[in-house]
């Protein structure tokens, strides 16, 4: 799931600063260490709430899951890009989630719900451990980031539809400041920022321009590791 884009090329966008803040040590990275930590929490605040609406609208409730898939002795978000024909969001890079139904009972049922239907995840493969402040998208969605390991071994079935491909990025690369990009443009008379997360796992290798909600949301992720 991803904010409504106010511009065609996010890539184009000047790059305001990148952070030099400490990266998250590797001890903490670890499941082991992921579960401990939602399950005594500390004290901290996320870095951004929301986008800042553009739409007038009641607010609806929707959920992403933060998939982090063990590979060896390391950890790995899974991501998606969405086809280039939809009308909202095409192209951009996002957690698999979705708007809430009637039928789910909680946050996490969302999340679980609409990452089955998004790219075949069986939810035998999820294994829960906790959810990130609610973030507010600029379409006033309140979306939930319910945190989860995904054990090795499952089979993706994508729908063709809203999905073009699933990939993961390692999760020690996110959780490095030097790794993150703060933009800034000028939108309606004010100044409007955002994150972006570039990813290239090689020089030959595509490259996966993370940002808006999606990086907003890894942001706070970092900043809840970090404290």
């Amino acid at each position: 799931m991803s904010q409504r884009s106010l511009i065609l090329d996010p890539e184009s966008v000047p790059v305001l600063r990148r952070d030099d803040a400490p990266a998250v040590p590797a001890e903490r990275l670890t499941p082991k260490a992921l579960r401990q930590r939602f399950a005594a929490p500390p004290a901290w605040e996320p870095e951004m709430r929301g986008d800042g609406r553009l739409v007038e609208r009641e607010p609806s409730a929707a959920s992403v899951l933060v998939p982090l898939v063990a590979r060896g002795d390391a950890l790995s978000v899974l991501l998606t890009r969405r086809t280039d024909h939809l009308r909202d969001h095409a192209g951009q890079i996002s957690f698999p989630g979705g708007r809430a139904e009637d039928e789910d009972v909680d946050a996490v049922a969302t999340a679980l719900r609409e990452t089955e239907e998004e790219v075949g995840l069986a939810r035998r493969h999820i294994d829960v451990i906790g959810a990130l402040p609610t973030y507010a998208t600029v379409t006033n969605f309140v979306v939930t980031p319910v945190v989860a390991l995904v054990e090795p071994g499952f089979v993706l079935e994508p729908d063709p539809f809203e999905v073009a491909e699933v990939f993961e990025v390692p999760l020690d690369f996110l959780m490095t400041p030097a790794n993150h990009q703060r933009h800034s443009f000028e939108w309606q008379g004010g100044r409007r920022e955002f994150w972006s997360m570039p990813w290239q796992a090689a020089p030959d290798a595509a490259r996966y321009f993370i940002w808006g909600a999606t990086a907003a949301m890894l942001r706070n992720f970092y900043r809840f590791l970090s404290a």
